[in-house]
């Protein structure tokens, strides 16, 4: 909970600050513009935690003061923020992003931080008029990071079947899925059913124990973390055990025609032609598709065709069917990941 002096009431330090342009020297300013000050304050759960927001000697809170003109304090286990309203509003959500990742990881990495900041102010790699997701969780906070990203969440509201190719590490799956969420909570879909194909990455797991949800549970994992920062725990079992949040394995889709639904098809590299001609007519009435995959990261048979690339080759001139891809700007993980991906791009040793 954030406590922020509001427009119409009163404000704490309300002076506006005096900012002159064109000043010459033989006459007044041409026009001012007028400041408002505010303040805002974020509780902070304990002194350990102010110490793993602010990073080891202060390292985070340096690079928030370098790139946001805000004031920065702490009083009573809170944090607190003054400046114009611009500043104090990037701030806060700056470091509301920062508790949520702290929450969920511990002790946070500068790239992680710049990563925020970017994400907020629209620095490198940041999409600044991309539209935050409508997901209404609290303490949740998504938008897209790039320029790339943006291009695929307006992809996704814009057209009813998307295929979206990049690398490891630039939100294929997260920003479906979030999308998918915005989509459910707008009540425009009833379902969301996300399918992976249960293929096994250049690796015999030979036999899995368990029942048959603990057998394809490894496989659907990547689906699942993402479901669980987007909705309360308890709400989220219920959901999917009503069947109106399904993550099923590809196999499963056969035979079924899914209406009022929003479909994400995940590591869509590992499928056959077959298969995927096969989840693509799944397609009914009043639905959307979100087709993802990493066409360099195929686990197939070397003689099998990827039906990721043999269905971009066939399809992506068709009206309503968008094709996006993303690429090493677009990698939001740890910056080794970019440059691991160009490393591999650029060929053998």
């Amino acid at each position: 909970m954030v406590a922020l002096a509001a427009t119409g009431r009163l404000y704490l330090n309300n002076v506006p600050t005096l900012r002159s342009f064109g000043r010459c020297p033989t006459r007044q300013p041409p026009f001012r513009v007028w400041s408002r000050m505010i303040e805002a304050t974020i509780p902070v759960g304990s002194p350990e935690q102010i110490i793993l927001l602010f990073g080891t000697a202060d390292q985070h809170l340096r690079r928030i003061r370098e790139a946001i003109p805000a004031k920065i304090t702490t009083k009573n286990g809170r944090i607190c923020l003054t400046g114009d309203e611009e500043a104090v509003l990037q701030a806060t959500s700056i470091f509301e992003q920062m508790k949520v990742a702290v929450g969920r990881e511990g002790a946070l990495r500068p790239d992680q931080v710049s990563q925020i900041i970017a994400g907020v102010t629209g620095g490198k790699n940041g999409a600044a008029k991309a539209p935050e997701l409508a997901i209404h969780q609290p303490g949740v906070s998504i938008r897209p990071r790039t320029e790339g990203q943006a291009v695929y969440v307006e992809a996704i509201r814009a057209h009813e079947l998307v295929f979206c190719i990049g690398p490891a590490g630039t939100g294929k799956t997260y920003l479906a899925v979030a999308t998918a969420v915005e989509a459910f909570k707008q009540k425009q879909i009833r379902k969301i059913v996300l399918v992976r194909p249960a293929v096994e990455a250049g690796e015999s797991l030979g036999y899995l124990p368990g029942d048959l949800k603990e057998k394809i549970n490894p496989y659907l994992r990547p689906l699942l973390d993402a479901l669980s920062e987007m909705f309360d725990a308890d709400y989220l079992k219920r959901l999917m055990t009503d069947e109106v949040i399904e993550v099923a394995p590809l196999a499963y889709m056969r035979g079924r025609t899914l209406n009022n639904a929003f479909v994400i098809l995940d590591e869509a590299q590992n499928t056959t032609v077959s298969q995927m001609k096969m989840f693509l007519t799944r397609m009914g009435a009043s639905s959307k598709m979100v087709v993802g995959g990493d066409t360099s990261q195929i686990d197939l048979p070397i003689a099998t065709r990827s039906g990721l690339v043999d269905a971009v080759e066939r399809l992506s001139v068709i009206d309503g069917i968008a094709l996006v891809k993303l690429g090493k700007d677009d990698i939001v993980r740890h910056p080794l990941v970019g440059k691991i991906v160009r490393a591999y791009e650029e060929g053998s040793p």
